[in-house]
């Protein structure tokens, strides 16, 4: 528990009690590789901190999978329209190694919420940091060239290139496996 807890202190300031109570509500949860934390369809109820291991966010289009987002240890993972609206989700995340999960259901947080103001607070400055990585994503994705793109995952995300696969890279990257394969060539 002291990673989740070091993690949140990053957050704010927040108080030992708010902390305790948290993670009083937390279950501890292994999911082997290959498995999803949320199917596409499913109503992703938990939000999940990720102890150990790497999974990765996508969707279907054209019967295509498509990469949204790549998450590791030491970050929150869920399906976040679906956790927040309670509907269905348009995703589906799954480990890419073994992941050892702490995971809160959206009710225990919401009850959470109602006792402790302070936790509400280090929740909404998650999503703050949430919404910011999918923002400089959007920018990363729709500015930049594909060269620029791929150089600066190298450079700010290297893990993901080492963990992931090479066409989950290039749906993440938005480009064709034949555009990635060219720019890895003449780098």
């Amino acid at each position: 528990m002291d990673t989740i807890i070091n993690t949140l202190q990053k957050f704010s300031n927040i108080p030992q009690e708010s902390l305790e109570r948290f993670v009083e509500k937390l279950e501890e949860k292994t999911i082997p590789k290959g498995e999803a934390l949320v199917r596409e369809g499913e109503v992703c109820d938990r939000l999940s901190f990720i102890k150990k291991g790497f999974v990765r966010s996508f969707y279907f289009k054209d019967k295509k999978d498509i990469t949204i987002s790549f998450s590791r240890q030491e970050e929150f993972i869920a399906s976040m329209a679906s956790f927040i609206s309670q509907k269905p989700s348009y995703e589906t995340i799954e480990a890419l190694e073994p992941c050892e999960l702490y995971q809160i259901s959206h009710q225990d947080l919401l009850e959470l919420f109602e006792k402790d103001s302070h936790l509400e607070h280090l929740y909404r400055l998650i999503l703050e940091q949430y919404y910011v990585a999918l923002e400089e994503h959007l920018i990363f994705s729709k500015f930049k060239t594909a060269k620029e793109r791929y150089l600066e995952l190298i450079e700010t995300k290297p893990y993901i290139i080492q963990k992931a696969s090479v066409g989950q890279v290039a749906s993440y990257l938005d480009m064709s496996l034949e555009t990635l394969s060219r720019i890895r060539g003449n780098i």
